[in-house]
């Protein structure tokens, strides 16, 4: 989702500083946007590392003179019980998925404040809790993503008087990497659940993604907004 969310973004004119723990996925990204001829480049940050995050923020900065949207993609997923789940994949999940969501905001926030405007848009799920469907093997996942949304909403409310806007995104089951273990016979049982009956598409969660970046969702703050096929209307 964060090669769509880029491209997305820098196809409506943005410059994009594309992050990854892996740069050569990051530098592959930066050259398909840059074959559009639009500004891009490839950082190697581990999220869940400050000092790591401060240095890539800095050089991002230091490149493109100011900081006015942040995506914070960042997550990983392994299908774990709880009974069998060790304290080091606990700390790995919560790391990356939601200390290192924390560590950018809070970094890209004192960066907004100086302009007085900011979009900050968190990606959590529907594995989160609180709509009534829980997800076997993922109470790691569901915790970190659950926690992204309050963190979300504690945000927004300290953030705006900075100019600064918090939402999240809460996408359903998406076409990605994450969900290629999941057998085709899964997948059809997934898709029985979702009234759209299919899964989505990078692309549509992207188009949150963009709306919530634009001055068009300057009145929108501490939301959570599902796209996920209509999963949670039934």
């Amino acid at each position: 989702m964060g090669k769509s969310h880029a491209l997305a973004l820098a196809r409506q004119g943005a410059k994009v500083a594309v992050t990854d723990i892996i740069q050569e996925e990051c530098q592959s990204v930066v050259d398909e946007i840059k074959s559009t001829g639009r500004e891009a480049a490839a950082f190697k940050m581990d999220v869940s590392n400050k000092a790591d995050v401060d240095a890539v923020f800095d050089e991002v900065i230091k490149q493109f003179g100011r900081l006015d949207i942040l995506v914070n993609n960042a997550g990983i997923y392994i299908d774990k019980s709880s009974l069998e789940m060790t304290e080091k994949e606990w700390d790995e999940t919560i790391n990356v998925n939601l200390k290192g969501g924390f560590l950018c905001a809070q970094r890209a926030a004192k960066e907004m404040a100086k302009n007085k405007w900011g979009r900050i848009i968190n990606i959590s799920s529907i594995a989160s809790g609180g709509v009534g469907i829980g997800f076997p093997g993922a109470a790691h996942y569901a915790a970190s993503k659950g926690g992204i949304i309050g963190m979300t909403e504690s945000m927004a409310a300290e953030w705006a008087e900075l100019g600064i806007t918090v939402n999240a995104i809460g996408p359903g089951v998406i076409e990605t990497p994450m969900i290629k273990p999941i057998t085709e016979e899964l997948a059809k049982e997934i898709s029985t659940r979702i009234p759209l009956k299919r899964v989505g598409k990078p692309e549509e969660i992207s188009a949150a993604v963009v709306f919530l970046a634009s001055e068009e969702a300057s009145y929108i703050t501490g939301a959570t907004i599902y796209v996920d096929g209509g999963w949670l209307a039934q």
